[in-house]
């Protein structure tokens, strides 16, 4: 071997060794995962909603578990005790355990929650990215989207609850129809600003197809804003639900939700106020936690919100 080839080895001691693309592209992760948790603990707002959210999800999942009643067994004997050491909430009007009774509630209103939240986002996502993309499509999904937008949250879904019949699937797929439209705008912005950008018409000039530009090229830049709204809708999902079923149009009883038992305790507020306190509590414990919990996401996802909020 000539000494020139023996120069061109990547181990001969006077030629350097080429970069390790895979070694840098994970330590790149490293460093982003590292940064993203020092900004997740120092967020108070995230830290407290994810707690919080834990907490919910924590008695969500075990709620069977953690009483061992039947949130449905009467007991009319032992109806509207105040809490005590045997019921630690109290009974209601049919002797039910109301501590078996507000678990296995937010547990309804978190799943009713989560499911308007994920179905809304999905659909809003795809609203929201042709109608950002194809200009004649635009104007015609966003008029309808406007269309939902000018009602009032609760009036419409009373409204669609009323013809469709109360059912725990079609206060779903009602208020999915509600907050679509929200998501949907706010894609839509995030897309315009996407399409506008020089990698997208680089990638026109190549000749990649519509679908993929849309699905690969401009749907990550929404998603961002996208979970921050998700997580909104979330909270006033449960609160519209608490709304519908407290107006009786809603989760049918005696199915527990958190509307449900404020409904309940209406009638009982002056003598056994705790029907509406602890359901009340719960209630506000949920909405809370994703609140706070949203609050922190933008405050992570969003620089601009972030950049605002320290000059406040």
């Amino acid at each position: 071997m000539t000494s020139i080839d023996a120069s061109l080895e990547p181990n001969s001691p006077g030629t350097p060794n080429p970069p390790d693309l895979a070694a840098m592209r994970l330590q790149l992760r490293r460093e982003n995962r590292k940064l993203f948790a020092r900004r997740f603990f120092a967020s108070k707002s995230a830290v407290i909603g994810s707690a919080l959210l834990l907490l919910v999800a924590v008695v969500s999942l075990l709620a069977p578990w953690l009483t061992g009643r039947d949130p449905y067994a009467l007991d009319v004997v032992n109806r509207l005790k105040p809490p005590s050491s045997h019921s630690l909430f109290g009974t209601d009007n049919f002797g039910r355990d109301l501590l078996t009774r507000v678990v296995y509630g937010t547990r309804m209103s978190a799943e009713v929650g989560f499911a308007v939240a994920i179905a809304s986002s999905l659909i809003g996502l795809v609203i929201g990215l042709y109608a950002g993309y194809v200009k004649w499509l635009d104007q015609i999904l966003m008029r309808v989207m406007d269309g939902l937008f000018a009602f009032p949250a609760v009036l419409l879904a009373i409204a669609m609850m009323a013809a469709l019949g109360p059912s725990v699937g079609n206060l779903i797929v009602c208020l999915t129809i509600v907050f679509v439209p929200s998501i949907a705008r706010i894609v839509r912005s995030s897309a315009l600003i996407a399409k506008e950008q020089t990698y997208i018409e680089a990638m026109h000039a190549v000749g990649a197809s519509h679908n993929r530009i849309i699905w690969k090229h401009i749907m990550p830049s929404t998603l961002s804003p996208l979970i921050v709204q998700g997580s909104f809708i979330f909270a006033e999902a449960i609160i519209v639900e608490a709304a519908l079923s407290f107006l009786g149009a809603g989760i049918p009883a005696p199915t527990p939700s958190l509307g449900n038992l404020l409904s309940d305790g209406k009638l009982f507020i002056y003598n056994s106020s705790w029907m509406t306190i602890f359901p009340g509590l719960a209630l506000v414990v949920v909405v809370l936690a994703m609140n706070l919990f949203g609050d922190g996401l933008r405050d992570l996802l969003d620089p601009h919100a972030r950049r605002a909020g320290k000059k406040r």
